[in-house]
């Protein structure tokens, strides 16, 4: 399965992004899909997660409130709808899909087994 995380951008503070993360060469309906962050001399950190049947969603208390996930099985995709953003969510998004995942291994880069390039966000403040 490839993964390509689209919609990154410059934005000012309060603004919005909706990024994207579509599959090919598989299907993500029976996969749980979740987006990290990861921003200059920080390690990647655990945003957002959707599991396969999209009705559990989770998020990092930096974005509660702010950021919601969704998936599309129909259209092999998920997204990630972004609101009041600040500079502190400057970073590069990626996307990441898993089919074993459970939850206490959900904010662990190491228990997904695909990855998405990367989309840039940056907040200016």
């Amino acid at each position: 399965v490839q993964l390509q995380a689209s919609g990154g951008g410059l934005v000012q503070t309060g603004g919005s992004l909706r990024l994207s993360c579509a599959a090919s060469g598989g299907t993500l309906s029976s996969s749980t899909v979740s987006w990290f962050r990861q921003s200059p001399g920080k390690e990647r950190e655990f945003v957002s997660g959707i599991f396969r049947s999209g009705g559990n969603k989770y998020y990092a208390s930096s974005v509660k409130g702010r950021f919601t996930v969704s998936r599309d099985n129909a259209k092999n995709m998920v997204t990630l709808q972004m609101t009041n953003l600040k500079p502190e969510d400057t970073a590069v998004y990626y996307c990441a899909s898993g089919r074993r995942l459970i939850l206490s291994s959900l904010e662990r880069a190491d228990a997904y087994d695909f990855w998405g390039q990367g989309t840039l966000v940056t907040v200016s403040s």
